[in-house]
């Protein structure tokens, strides 16, 4: 049996920082890709690539109306992968859309999505999740700061920091309705959680989160060190993000929606493996184990 040497300990007894261990940008410098070398250098620095407009407007218009469908379908909201809001009961998220709706799998394989994906991680890549987010107007609540790669290694399995997400607006992101906010340069550092993950824990930390969340004086002295960018921006502009950011996102609680599609793409060489501080690995929905890759 291979042992796999946990890079990235967490869920201890206490809260841990350990420097990162893996590249940013897996590819070699001036491999082909529709990144351009400065942009990619700024991904590098930072841990993400803003771009203003990923798809048209009647791309949007497509995907808008695939998203409207699917969370007014009553089978998809009685589906174990849509997750409601516990105050409203509303949809807050569909999970594994690239493999439910044809329209969201055709995106997945578009080479402005995919072909970026591939640069960033140099290899060929597998989706590890997808997810439909939607934050209507009135009271929806957000995202509490987090690393995405903290819950995807302690409970998914992923031994690297070898995977990428990117946030596609649907809806207008203003500055007032609960955005993606990241703070630039977190990614470098690996912040372990303390408390052990209970079992089944993505039952309640896809409403609410718990488990893998950081302390409040951990995140003081990320935000001092690192400040914070709140992500605006028309639908159809997209945000590309490392896996180890320090992100998070307000509640909408102006009457301006915010929805977008979000594709979490890992390389086809960091496959998942047990995961490393969690009794069990998280469903099939939520952290893939289909490796094959996106063409």
């Amino acid at each position: 049996m291979t042992t796999i040497t946990d890079l990235y300990p967490s869920r201890g007894t206490s809260e841990v920082s350990v420097p990162r261990q893996d590249p940013v940008v897996w590819s070699e410098p001036g491999a082909p890709g529709p990144i351009p070398a400065d942009a990619l250098q700024g991904y590098e620095r930072d841990g993400f690539l803003a771009v203003e407009q990923l798809i048209d407007d009647d791309e949007v218009a497509l995907y808008r109306a695939e998203l409207e469908r699917m969370v007014t379908d009553p089978a998809v909201r009685a589906d174990e992968r849509s997750i409601i809001e516990p105050q409203s009961q509303e949809i807050r998220s569909v999970f594994e859309v690239h493999r439910t709706s044809e329209i969201f799998a055709q995106l997945v394989r578009d080479e402005r999505v995919v072909g970026r994906a591939r640069q960033i991680l140099g290899s060929d890549v597998y989706v590890h999740q997808s997810r439909i987010n939607v934050k209507p107007g009135f009271g929806a609540s957000g995202f509490y700061w987090h690393s995405d790669f903290e819950t995807w290694h302690a409970e998914d399995g992923l031994p690297n920091m070898r995977t990428v997400s990117v946030s596609i607006a649907l809806t207008e992101n203003h500055d007032t309705n609960g955005g993606l906010m990241i703070m630039p340069g977190s990614h470098h550092t690996f912040l372990g959680c303390s408390g052990a993950t209970p079992k089944d824990n993505y039952k309640k930390s896809l409403q609410m989160q718990d488990a893998g969340t950081p302390s409040d004086e951990a995140l003081t002295k990320y935000a001092s060190q690192h400040g914070i960018k709140l992500f605006t921006g028309r639908a159809g502009s997209a945000t590309w993000f490392d896996c180890n950011c320090m992100h998070g996102s307000g509640d909408n609680i102006t009457p301006f929606p915010r929805s977008n599609v979000f594709i979490v793409f890992n390389s086809v060489e960091n496959a998942a493996v047990e995961p490393f501080a969690a009794p069990v690995r998280r469903p099939e929905f939520i952290g893939s184990t289909d490796f094959t890759p996106v063409k």
